[in-house]
């Protein structure tokens, strides 16, 4: 380790911001009371535009209002606009952005490339930061993505503290990593499951939770008995307070804590233990807490904690799946029930009015719990905390069934409510943080007193007293009187800190003259803090020229893989998922197809096979590119295929620059028509339609971008989870991971089956990953000579592993319209 304190390769230790969620105001106040350096929040509209629409929000009315109280606090506000949108909401994102640029708003996070194309040319000056909804995974792909302005990177948080160092190594974008909260099992902006299941998109701001479903697992054809652990796809919340000073080290600007849906008094507990925890990391000492502070997290909410995939992946311990709801922490063993009480062995403090859970099947309605109506030692009704030994527990008549407890279950505290008492106070009374304020003065006799101040905030002041100062007689100026007076600063968010005095012969000056000064000085910096940044805002709407130019073909784009001109007739592209699927499409008379292989040996044999049918072949890359995965991308650039279905921007760069003709997936998520475009201008052929769009929807898109240049799939299982964590290691293998798992992968089929009993696939994926595919397909066949007249040329079927071969046939007929190839 160097001077710096850091390791070889790693970024200055710079002190990374504390970013806090915010569902509401009163969130607010909690995070900054707490120490949070910034806070993140969605704005309350009817549409939302944000990742979480259940949230209170924020009213854009109040959103001035909000920002200005923010940065008195000396506090950054970062506002939330994403979710994917859609060409018919351009017009009211636009309003949005505009407000949110005038507010003064730190930032707007964006998980659409058409809302980050629109909001620059609304407001270049407005920093944009990459929500990890952007599916963000590498350096490679954050190098494309710079090039819509984006300042700060949210990771994802499928990424090892190890990869995070590597991609720090290779950019200069501000990196921000998850640290609390709870963890998706699919890669955010990569789950379709609440869409494809309910029609409530995940990347609308709508989820479901589908993983926190329970599930029964089948391999190959037969049931796997895992006793109650049914709750497969729903992981451990992240917390991940021990491995601050590890993160600091790799370089992250910022450390992020989720939970937009969570109350005030868990964003006060949270953000407080890691301001604690940074703060601790950064002078070179422990934190120091203690058993019972990171208890009280757990009692707040929680789902079993761990350290996600921080340490990279361990798919015996990321999903616990005896249940997916909030158990808080172990209160202790059930030694007996009976006469309207139950006997427990103490693990953690109980007492009166404590809410409590007794283990059970959630699924099946066996689960209960309540409030601690009495606490019993010895027969001794006790009021006050109990931390150990054996109790007697009551409850309110009819809460409990006494004959369903049994001896050895185990009883968790859910909610502890002294725990939220003694939080509120910690941002319901008088503001007690603080913004620190050095001031430099000068004085001498005979010419006025100077103050000139800087606040931690960045704020700014310089006051000159009224008159000169006079010549002391008896008490001159000295540097303890200024700042005895100077930090007098009570009520104000304000505390001094350094103080540097220039104290010039003997002057005088007046008390009232030194109450003054400070008065005019606090109010120089608070309105310094109040007035927005002045920043050069679109006078006129940007959208119409945007638009023109989605609708003008793109010199950027490369010349479309197995296309040719927008009169061209209709061409049908089938997705094949193994090299069996793909000789039986050949066979059928199919010229185009797209071959997705798990195994990179067999990509030879398919391109082989396709120029064999005289068939153009385009190959699929994986849909998550990690640090260090980018050199197995270039065998396929070497046996010259037609093209490549790039599932990711780290994808589509790499082989746009080495001059291979790109397709963009619907992966990618180009929702409207200005983010079709900008994945042309990144050099692709075509861009595949988002998944998520309706049939209007879907037309108005085909209306609005160049013809020729978009792609629709007609035909395919919805992949309803892309996910690191992989089943066939967790539940068939002794193993861990991929080093030793053992690879059941390649021996054994695996389904999940749904609590309405529907049977989805499971399919191991390139890099150990898995994607869950819906059961039934999703078709849009009867919509393709609609298309056809409004010039779009390429459509796809994709094929499912399991597809048999008589439905191969089926599925590629070409349906009624101006059909070839």
């Amino acid at each position: 380790m160097d001077e710096a304190g850091t390791n070889q390769g790693d970024s200055p230790r710079e002190r990374p911001e504390l970013v806090a969620p915010a569902g509401d105001r009163v969130c607010a106040r909690a995070a900054v009371e707490n120490g949070a350096d910034a806070v993140y929040f969605g704005l309350a509209t009817p549409t939302g535009f944000n990742a979480r629409a259940r949230a209170t929000n924020v009213p854009p009315d109040e959103l001035p209002e909000l920002i200005e109280w923010l940065h008195r606090r000396g506090v950054k506000g970062y506002v939330a606009l994403n979710t994917l949108v859609f060409g018919d909401e351009l017009d009211e994102v636009e309003a949005l952005v505009r407000r949110i640029a005038e507010s003064g708003a730190d930032a707007v996070l964006v998980q659409d490339f058409g809302v980050a194309r629109l909001a620059r040319a609304v407001c270049p000056e407005l920093p944009l930061h990459a929500s990890t909804q952007m599916s963000l995974t590498s350096a490679e792909g954050m190098r494309v993505a710079e090039s819509l302005g984006v300042r700060r990177i949210v990771l994802a948080r499928e990424l090892s503290i190890e990869q995070i160092r590597m991609i720090r190594r290779q950019t200069g974008l501000e990196l921000e990593a998850f640290v609390h909260g709870a963890l998706c099992v699919s890669y955010s902006g990569q789950c379709l499951a609440s869409f494809a299941l309910g029609g409530r998109s995940a990347n609308r701001g709508q989820c479901a939770q589908a993983c926190r479903m329970p599930y029964e697992l089948v391999c190959d054809g037969r049931d796997v008995d895992l006793g109650d652990k049914r709750y497969l796809l729903s992981p451990h919340d992240l917390a991940a307070w021990d491995l601050v000073p590890e993160l600091i080290r790799t370089g992250v600007s910022a450390m992020k804590i989720e939970g937009r849906l969570k109350g005030p008094e868990y964003v006060a507990c949270v953000t407080g233990l890691y301001r604690r925890a940074i703060d601790a990391a950064m002078a070179g000492q422990p934190p120091g807490f203690t058993s019972g502070e990171t208890r009280q997290l757990e009692v707040l909410f929680s789902r079993g904690l761990g350290h996600g995939w921080l340490e990279g992946p361990s798919h015996k311990t990321l999903v616990w799946g005896h249940s997916s709801a909030k158990r808080g922490i172990v209160l202790g063993e059930v030694l007996g029930a009976g006469r309207g009480r139950v006997r427990v062995r103490l693990a953690a403090p109980v007492c009166r009015g404590d809410g409590v859970v007794f283990e059970g099947d959630r699924a099946r309605g066996a689960e209960q719990g309540g409030r601690v109506w009495e606490v019993f030692v010895q027969g001794r009704s006790i009021k006050e905390e109990v931390t150990e030994g054996v109790v007697e527990l009551s409850f309110a008549r009819g809460s409990i069934r006494f004959g369903a407890i049994q001896p050895g279950q185990r009883i968790y505290k859910t909610h502890d409510p002294r725990l939220d008492r003694r939080l509120r106070q910690t941002f319901t009374g008088r503001p007690t943080r603080k913004v620190a304020l050095d001031l430099a003065v000068e004085a001498a006799a005979g010419r006025r007193l100077v103050v000139a101040g800087r606040a931690a905030s960045g704020a700014a002041c310089r006051v000159e007293s009224p008159e000169p100062l006079a010549e002391a007689h008896k008490h001159p100026l000295t540097a303890e009187t200024l700042r005895e007076h100077l930090g007098r600063l009570g009520a104000t968010p304000y505390a001094l800190g350094r103080l540097d005095a220039k104290i010039e012969g003997r002057p005088m000056a007046p008390l009232s003259v030194l109450g003054k000064v400070r008065r005019a000085m606090v109010e120089q910096l608070e309105a310094a803090l109040a007035a927005p940044p002045r920043r050069q805002i679109a006078a006129q709407s940007p959208l119409a020229e945007l638009r023109a130019a989605a609708r003008t073909p793109c010199a950027t784009a490369c010349p479309p893989a197995s296309s040719a001109d927008a009169g061209a007739e209709a061409r049908l592209h089938v997705l094949c998922r193994s090299l069996e699927q793909l000789e039986q499409v050949l066979a059928s008379g199919v010229r185009s197809v797209i071959a997705d292989l798990r195994e990179s040996g067999q990509h030879r044999d398919a391109v082989r096979s396709a120029r064999a049918g005289g068939a153009a072949i385009l190959l699929a890359t994986p849909r998550v590119q990690k640090p260090g995965e980018i050199d197995a991308l270039r065998p396929l650039a070497d046996l010259q295929p037609d093209g490549i279905l790039a599932r990711n921007l780290g994808a589509l760069g790499f082989f746009r620059d080495l001059g291979v003709p790109v397709v963009a997936d619907f992966s990618l998520n180009a929702a409207n028509e200005l983010s079709v475009a900008w994945l042309l201008q990144q050099g692709a052929a075509r861009v595949t339609a988002c998944c998520e769009l309706g049939r209007k929807r879907l037309v108005a898109l085909a209306k609005a971008v160049a013809p020729g240049r978009l792609e629709v799939v007609i035909h395919h299982h919805l992949p309803m989870f892309h996910t690191e964590h992989c089943l066939f290691c967790a539940v068939l293998s002794p193993g861990t991971s991929r080093a030793d798992c053992g690879r059941p992968c390649d021996r054994h089929g695996l389904w999940l089956r749904d609590h309405v009993g529907v049977e989805h696939p499971l399919a191991p994926e390139a890099g150990c990953r898995n994607t869950m595919y819906r059961a039934e397909p999703q078709s849009a066949a009867e919509l393709v000579p609609g298309l056809v007249a409004l010039g779009v040329r390429d459509f796809r079927v994709e094929l499912c592993e399991d597809t048999p071969a008589e439905g191969v046939l089926c599925l590629i007929r070409m349906p009624p319209g101006k059909a070839g190839g």
